[in-house]
């Protein structure tokens, strides 16, 4: 029997006693009554993750497991609460948990705290006590798990995309860009698909923005509009501060597939993903992003799925608040049809942070399975979150509003869904323990886990093929020499044939075909467009591009 069917749990830190609130009331001591209720609505029939027991006053209750059903997994979920409350012990106990239920995982690790999932956790007396007061039978093992890097910036396998299969929308969150420049950006994108001009990496992208708002590039746009220098050159100089601060390592090529995420052992425990992030917390607006232009690429590489008993990949995304802040409405909408439509692809997601008030109301509306840790009420706005917070749960027979700022380290009220799609009621909880460790696996054991990963083979080494920044520099060099020889300068756009990638007008008029065929920026126009137009190009969800495996 896996972890996900037992009925085992235990607190959120490993040797220390669960803290509570200095002077802050214990829950109420639980009715034989509500504890039939709880164990009832929490009985699920198929594969369940286990939780952990209901508090009964201060102790748990062994013989009241609380549980999350596997097969709802994909009607989504949020880990809320303070810092240090156990939110971090919680995505560990149910990541690890879905893994050996078969479902693949994806936890992006922002602090360094998570890698230790890749270790079993050492065993004591005390921790087996707290696990068996949690009606957890604890046994020490690991998860199976794959380390991932943005760019190579870190220990794990290199993620990198394309500046085209990122999009225009998610490149203009993550440069901040206001509704004008985002618009411009987009019919830049545009121009590249229709012109056959891959953007791999940031210095095609800014050196097709510098031919657009040149005299011969803004012809080349008056068909289907324009772009003002100004903008262009706003958009420039974020482009340009964030290469500076590293960021033109996550895009290039080889590009990592989505599908990579949704692997499996051969005895049928799923893989965990773990990106680690901790080094390059600098840019946490970036790092969010990433994870968003995750979501759409799954959301439109993958069929679509029945309600299956295992969903293929459960997605946790960690410091949740940070998706969110500064973001346009476009974005906003983008991100609640995205949360909206990937169940269908058997994707379940969990958004974890501080307080719900976090999430807007719309993403937080389709988010059916709740943990919320403690909450403190020091200032008038945390008294206000605090109510807000109470507000999105069912109906209780709690007070929330004071049980929530009295839970201790590991204990949670939890709601989820039932298997017949209704939520259960609200059960004070106090959360199992992981399996794995609950520190960080050190360097050693990432570096041994990556070196020995075939993906590490695959997208180790970056590729720096030819694409928009090469072409345009042909295409400048090959006119430069054609009008040397004309001794003339060359013809103005507009009698040329439209496209950034147009090739070079003949040497003269009667040029044969083959000598525009042996011009350098022909040859290389042909195969961009060959490549561009080899692949199906279209932007859907946040103005991704899906490519054609």
């Amino acid at each position: 029997m896996t972890s996900a069917q037992q009925d085992p749990a235990t607190p959120g830190t490993q040797d220390a006693p669960a803290s509570r609130a200095q002077d802050a009331p214990a829950a109420p001591p639980a009715s034989s009554k509500e504890a039939e209720a709880i164990r009832t609505a929490y009985g699920f029939e198929g594969a369940r993750i286990h939780l952990g027991a209901m508090l009964d006053g201060d102790e748990p209750d062994p013989s009241v497991p609380v549980n999350l059903a596997v097969s709802m997994l994909n009607r989504h979920g949020l880990i809320a609460g303070a810092t240090g409350t156990g939110k971090t012990r919680t995505l560990q106990v149910i990541a690890e948990q879905a893994a050996h239920a078969g479902a693949a995982v994806f936890v992006a690790d922002m602090k360094g705290d998570l890698s230790g999932i890749a270790v079993p956790g050492p065993a004591s007396e005390k921790l087996t006590a707290r696990a068996a007061a949690r009606g957890q039978e604890w046994i020490s093992r690991a998860a199976p798990v794959e380390f991932y890097s943005l760019g190579g910036q870190g220990q794990g396998v290199p993620i990198r995309t394309t500046v085209s299969d990122f999009g225009p929308v998610l490149l203009s969150k993550v440069l901040d860009l206001n509704e004008t420049q985002e618009s411009s950006l987009g019919l830049i994108f545009h121009y590249a698909d229709q012109g056959g001009l891959a953007l791999l990496d940031l210095k095609d992208l800014r050196a097709l923005i510098q031919f657009l708002t040149s005299e011969e590039g803004k012809l080349e746009l008056k068909g289907i509009g324009g772009i003002s220098t100004a903008t262009a050159g706003v958009i420039l100089r974020k482009l340009t501060a964030f290469e500076a601060s590293g960021a033109d390592v996550f895009f290039g090529e080889p590009a990592f597939d989505v599908q990579e995420l949704l692997r499996s052992t051969p005895e049928g425990t799923g893989i965990i993903s773990c990106l680690e992030l901790p080094g390059v917390a600098t840019r946490p607006e970036l790092f969010s992003t990433f994870m968003m232009w995750m979501l759409a690429e799954l959301y439109q590489e993958l069929p679509e799925v029945s309600d299956a008993e295992v969903p293929k990949l459960v997605f946790f995304f960690d410091e949740a608040h940070l998706l969110f802040k500064n973001a346009s409405a476009s974005f906003l909408d983008q991100v609640v049809q995205t949360v909206r439509l990937i169940r269908s692809k058997g994707v379940g997601v969990f958004f974890i942070t501080q307080t719900p008030k976090d999430i807007p109301g719309d993403v937080l509306a389709q988010l059916g399975n709740r943990v919320q840790h403690a909450l403190r009420a020091f200032t008038p706005d945390d008294a206000k979150a605090l109510k807000a917070t109470a507000s999105t749960f069912p109906t209780s027979e709690h007070d929330l509003e004071k049980v929530i700022p009295g839970l201790g380290t590991g204990e949670a009220i939890v709601t989820v869904m039932s298997e017949d799609g209704a939520p259960t009621p609200v059960a004070i909880t106090a959360v199992r323990a992981p399996e794995s460790a609950m520190v960080p696996a050190g360097e050693q054991v990432i570096e041994q886990a990556v070196a020995a990963s075939p993906l590490q083979q695959k997208y180790g080494t970056p590729v720096d093929r030819e694409s928009a920044f090469e072409i345009l520099a042909e295409r400048a060099e090959a006119e430069a020499e054609a009008a040397a020889e004309e001794g003339a300068e060359p013809a103005p756009t507009s009698t040329r044939t439209k496209g950034a990638a147009a090739p070079a007008r003949k040497r003269s008029s009667g040029a044969k075909d083959e000598g525009v065929l042996a011009n350098p920026a022909v040859k290389s126009f042909l195969r961009s467009a060959g490549t561009v137009l080899g692949r199906e190009i279209t932007r859907s969800l946040f103005g991704t591009r899906r490519r054609r495996r």
